[in-house]
C-alpha cells in the first residue's frame, strides 16, 4: 500500500523506487501483486505517464487514510515510551545546510538516535509531494501555498567585494555607482534568467544594471566567484559572514538600508505530522534562531 501511494504521488515508479530506496523491480512487483490480490487494475501505464483507474483512485484514497491512522497509531506508541524515531526527509539549499544543518546535526543524532536525516539539496524549489520530502528549509519570502509557515531567522543582504577587486575597480559609493561595477550572474532556478539587483521598495525600487562576465546557479559557487575577485555579490548574511569576518569580503554600500527576509521552514499540513518531524521543526528553530546572533 505504501509503495502504491508512493507511485500515485510520485507519478513515476522509478521516482517512487528512489524515494523508498528500494530498487525499481520491487516497486512494480509490489503494484502488479497488488492489483493481482484485489483483482483490479488500480494504475493505467503508458510510455509517457502514469493515471488512475476508478478503482485506483478510490483504493489509494483508503490507503491513505489508513496509512495516516497506522502511522498516528506507531507514533502514539513511540511518544509515549518516550521514543522518538522515523526517517525525515528535508529539503534545503546546500548553504544553508553546509552553514546551520550538518554542524549541528551530531547534537541531533546524539539527543535523538533513532532519527535517520535524509538531507534533498538543491537550489531549486521542491515539490514536496512528488519528492516525498517531510519538510524544506528556504530563505525568502515563501510564495503563496498550502503549507505552514514557521520563521527560524531574519536575515539582511550585503553587497560585497574581495579585496582584490575593490582595489582594481574602486569601492562603490551609492547605488548609482554599481552601474560602472562588474557583478557576478546567479540564475533564476523559477525563470533560468539572472537574478537583478533591486533596492528599495514599492514605488520607490530602483533596479540596477551591471556587467556579468560569470554567471552562476549555485549559491557556493556564487559565494566563491566573489571572493576570487570575480565581480560584487549581493548575498544573504548568513551566508558571508565567514568571508567578512576574515577579510575574504569586504561589505560595500554600508549606508544603504538592507532588504531584510525570512529564513523558514514549510511542510504540509496535518493533523498527523510525525513526533520525527515536530521535533526536527523544533530543533531547527533552536539551532538557527541561536546562530542567527552572529548575523
Amino acid at each position: 500500500m505504501e509503495l502504491f501511494k508512493r507511485v500515485v504521488e510520485t507519478g513515476s515508479f522509478r521516482r517512487a523506487a528512489e524515494t523508498s530506496r528500494v530498487l525499481p523491480s520491487t516497486v512494480t512487483k509490489a503494484v502488479k501483486d497488488l492489483e493481482a490480490h484485489l483483482g483490479a487494475q488500480l494504475l493505467k501505464r503508458t510510455t509517457r505517464a502514469i493515471s488512475l483507474t476508478d478503482a485506483g483512485l478510490r483504493y489509494y484514497d483508503s490507503c491513505t487514510a489508513i496509512l495516516r491512522e497506522l502511522q498516528a497509531a506507531e507514533d502514539a506508541i513511540a511518544e509515549s515510551e518516550g521514543t522518538i524515531r522515523g526517517a525525515i526527509r528535508v529539503g534545503t539549499t546546500p548553504s544553508i545546510a553546509r552553514q546551520f544543518v550538518v554542524p549541528a546535526l551530531p547534537q541531533l543524532v546524539l539527543r535523538y538516535p533513532d532519527i535517520e536525516i535524509d538531507l534533498h539539496l538543491s537550489d531549486g524549489l521542491s515539490d514536496l509531494v512528488q519528492e516525498s520530502i517531510d519538510c524544506v528549509i528556504r530563505a525568502g519570502v515563501p510564495q503563496p501555498s498550502s503549507l505552514i509557515v514557521r520563521r527560524l531567522a531574519n536575515f539582511d543582504w550585503y553587497v560585497c567585494g574581495s579585496p582584490e577587486y575593490l582595489d582594481r575597480y574602486g569601492t562603490p559609493a551609492c547605488v548609482a555607482d554599481l552601474g560602472e561595477h562588474v557583478a557576478v550572474g546567479y540564475t533564476d532556478s523559477r525563470t533560468g534568467r539572472p537574478l537583478s539587483w533591486t533596492f528599495g521598495e514599492g514605488k520607490g525600487a530602483t533596479s540596477v544594471a551591471m556587467t556579468r562576465r560569470v554567471t552562476v546557479n549555485d549559491t557556493d559557487a556564487y559565494i566563491a566567484a566573489g571572493i576570487a575577485g570575480l565581480g560584487l555579490i549581493r548575498a544573504a548574511g548568513y551566508m558571508v559572514h565567514k568571508p567578512l569576518s576574515d577579510g575574504r569580503l569586504v561589505k560595500v554600500l554600508g549606508d544603504v538600508e538592507a532588504p531584510t527576509d525570512p529564513l523558514s521552514i514549510l511542510y504540509p499540513p496535518s493533523r498527523h505530522l510525525s513526533p520525527a518531524v515536530r521535533t526536527f521543526i523544533d530543533w531547527c528553530v533552536e539551532i538557527i534562531g541561536r546562530e542567527a546572533v552572529c548575523w
